[in-house]
């Protein structure tokens, strides 16, 4: 028999402390070094970069219904898996 798993780091830590962490997000960065809150442009082209890495057959659901669709059942299936075995 396995022993269950320890938490560690993060998931570790108790539910207060992990809010008040989550909470503050961004807050320490400096506005000057958030990059795409200083330039559009440049944040513009890391979309199109991430965009690109995407297969095309992949990349847009405005353009493929049926790629849509499949996507939907597939996340449909993984939500009522989750609730299923949440359930047990």
């Amino acid at each position: 028999m396995t022993k269950p798993k320890k938490r560690r780091g993060f998931a570790a830590l108790p539910p207060d402390r992990r809010l008040e962490i989550t909470r503050k997000g961004g807050a320490n960065v400096p506005a000057d070094r958030r990059s795409f809150s200083q330039s559009r442009e440049l944040a513009t082209q890391a979309g199109r970069k991430g965009g690109r890495m995407v297969a095309p057959e992949k990349r847009s659901y405005a353009r493929d219904r049926a790629l849509a669709a499949e996507a939907g059942r597939k996340g449909g299936r993984a939500s009522q898996k989750r609730r299923r075995e949440a359930a047990l």
